[in-house]
């Protein structure tokens, strides 16, 4: 069986080796490109938010190399992303491509439709349950992994002295993670990487700015979404730190129930848990961000994506309370990375500025 999934960030490592070793063929997504999105918009409804044109645009890229089945994720709340493999499954088959679109729903809102389906694959791969559970561990340590030196990269990036050098050592990192199959290998890998990023030159007398990254999933998971933020922000001598990551992710949708934690903190200004994505999340996070003395936040949310735009009329009251800047940026196919990295400046920009008022403020004082 030739399968596929959707791109985003570096989690594509973790399930090419999974798929592989599940006995399948795997036919790893491209980065999404112009050509993705232009796909996308091409055979997308007008109004569809930039996740379901770029997800559309790549799963017709992936039927040009043969796939036969698309794995992605569900989704058990309001929100529209979980019916986005319904309406991807129907375009495709009203342009007559034989791929077939298996969705995943948190295992907590439907079990048994969860293992039928891990039993189709592991079936359709002639592999055991013992192997199938060895490799599903094998790929947790991966995905673990690859955020493990993702993460540290946005640490080292802001104190780089030669502008690519922490790019270019996490991209050997990731490529070391690729190569690794077993779990020895991959802490391996994970702690060489680890090393690599440290060796880094750098100028350890700077003192970056700190900027949160909250909004919706995709958008903040997948760097050809959002421009490479990031990475810009971290070349312009901030430090980031984003609210989700793959393997953060996984452990509260699919393991624990553990955004109740974050509702709780949002609760204040948001009693209703049901609206759908990440826009109860969006609100706590700002909090925990001016809690731990982040400077400021940056939310990424699809144009048009509901529950961002909830929390986006939210975030002003909290910004206010908690002393914290936010600057929002809604995507589309028309959003440039000039237009992006214009509207970072300006926001950094200020933060500096209010930075040294703040200092200043505190040395007339004492």
């Amino acid at each position: 069986m030739k399968i596929s999934f959707p791109h985003m960030g570096h989690s594509h490592i973790a399930f090419k080796w999974l798929v592989e070793n599940l006995g399948h063929e795997c036919i790893v997504p491209p980065e999404p490109s112009k050509k993705t999105l232009d796909l996308g918009v091409r055979y997308s409804p007008e109004f569809a938010c930039i996740p379901f044109k770029m997800l559309m645009g790549t799963y017709l890229e992936v039927a040009e190399q043969g796939a036969e089945v698309i794995l992605t994720s569900g989704g058990c709340g309001p929100c529209r992303a979980g019916y986005y493999w319904v309406m991807h499954q129907y375009l495709l088959e009203e342009m007559g491509q034989d791929l077939k679109v298996i969705a995943f729903e948190p295992p907590l809102c439907d079990i048994k439709d969860f293992w039928k389906k891990l039993r189709w694959i592991r079936k359709t791969g002639g592999v055991s349950w013992k192997h199938f559970a060895q490799v599903m561990k094998i790929t947790w340590e991966k995905i673990k992994a690859i955020d493990d030196v993702e993460i540290y990269s946005h640490e080292i990036r802001p104190y780089e002295i030669k502008k690519g050098d922490t790019t270019r050592a996490l991209t050997r990192a990731l490529d070391d993670l690729d190569k690794a199959e077993k779990i020895d290998q991959i802490m391996e890998a994970r702690n060489a990487g680890i090393r690599r990023l440290d060796e880094v030159l750098c100028d350890k007398l700077r003192n970056p700015l700190k900027i949160g990254i909250i909004g919706e999933i995709y958008v903040v998971l997948e760097p050809a979404a959002n421009h490479y933020l990031q990475i810009m922000l971290g070349e312009m001598g901030v430090q980031t730190h984003r609210s989700i990551y793959l393997s953060g992710y996984t452990r509260e949708s699919a393991i624990t129930n553990g955004g109740d934690a974050i509702y709780q903190i949002a609760r204040p200004y948001l009693d209703e848990v049901c609206i759908g994505g990440h826009g109860v999340n969006s609100i706590g996070e700002t909090i925990l961000y001016s809690q731990h003395g982040f400077d400021g936040v940056v939310q990424l949310a699809p144009f048009s994506c509901i529950p961002e735009i909830v929390a986006k009329s939210i975030i002003p009251s909290v910004s206010r309370d908690f002393n914290i800047p936010v600057l929002t940026l809604f995507i589309d196919e028309q959003t440039g990375k000039a237009g992006v990295q214009t509207r970072l400046e300006a926001f950094v920009d200020l933060l500096e500025m209010r930075r040294q008022s703040n200092e200043k403020a505190t040395r007339l004082v004492v």
